[in-house]
């Protein structure tokens, strides 16, 4: 089975068909549940130029053929039983690629009014701390779609299934910039640590990537930027997942990266 998942990083992903593969020195070693390849923040596609954000919606779910709820940009999906994957948008609430009269727009825009006074918001000038997040270029999961991941990780905690999240922005302080954070990532991930189910969180946005394990044993991974590789460089991996771990082999500018957890 092959599928592709966008989150302003992609996902190739298949599934392995035994549960353990025999060395080149004839020792059996444990074979992963599935393994998929990922890359993040290409940024750039040799189609024809997506619509402006001002109100048109784009190409890209329809394109990649990606079951949504109502055309909304979250979902989830399950490759094998043990696992789910949640998909997250990031942009739920913001002043980018909404209209400008569209009320999660509206919301965005008032939210950057009352957090960062300049002129310009994409500056973090005068903003300190974890407030620098309060820029343009970055945005919010809305309730809605707070409702809806509660929903699925409850489920996921009935089906005893380990849930990967993943988000173009990042969810904890610990991995990534302050400026290229979620809005609203307390949240998020408050609700998150409600249950045992989340253990690792993939994520793209700040362009040098980053790692971390948050206070709940939660594994964050922010990807390192194809769209910062010089030429003749490459940043992408290759994922393999098992029951106790996924593991990360990056190729060039990607780190490699061993995400264990509790089964």
């Amino acid at each position: 089975m092959d599928m592709l998942v966008n989150v302003d990083f992609q996902i190739l992903m298949g599934l392995a068909e035994t549960d353990t593969m025999i060395s080149a020195a004839g020792v059996a070693t444990k074979q992963p549940l599935f393994s998929f390849g990922l890359i993040s923040d290409v940024q750039y596609a040799d189609i024809p130029d997506g619509r402006s954000f001002l109100g048109v919606p784009r190409e890209l779910l329809p394109l990649l053929k990606i079951q949504t709820l109502d055309g909304r940009a979250y979902y989830d999906f399950s490759p094998v039983p043990e696992y789910r994957f949640v998909v997250l948008d990031t942009y739920d609430i913001s002043a980018l690629g909404w209209p400008q009269d569209h009320p999660k727009a509206l919301e965005a825009m008032k939210l950057l009014r009352e957090k960062n006074p300049n002129e310009n918001k994409d500056s973090p000038n005068n903003l300190e701390g974890l407030e620098r997040r309060f820029l343009k270029f970055n945005g919010a999961v809305g309730k809605e779609q707070m409702e809806w991941l509660d929903g699925v990780l409850q489920e996921a905690t009935e089906l005893e299934q380990k849930v990967v999240v993943c988000s173009h922005l990042p969810l904890d302080p610990g991995a990534t910039s302050k400026e290229a954070l979620l809005w609203n990532y307390d949240e998020v991930m408050n609700l998150m640590h409600r249950y045992n189910c989340v253990k690792v969180c993939l994520a793209g946005h700040n362009h040098t990537g980053g790692s971390s394990i948050d206070a709940h044993g939660v594994h964050h991974r922010v990807l390192e930027a194809a769209l910062e590789c010089p030429p003749g460089t490459d940043a992408f991996g290759s994922v393999d997942v098992y029951d106790d771990k996924i593991s990360l082999v990056g190729t060039d500018k990607m780190e490699s990266t061993d995400m264990h957890f509790n089964p």
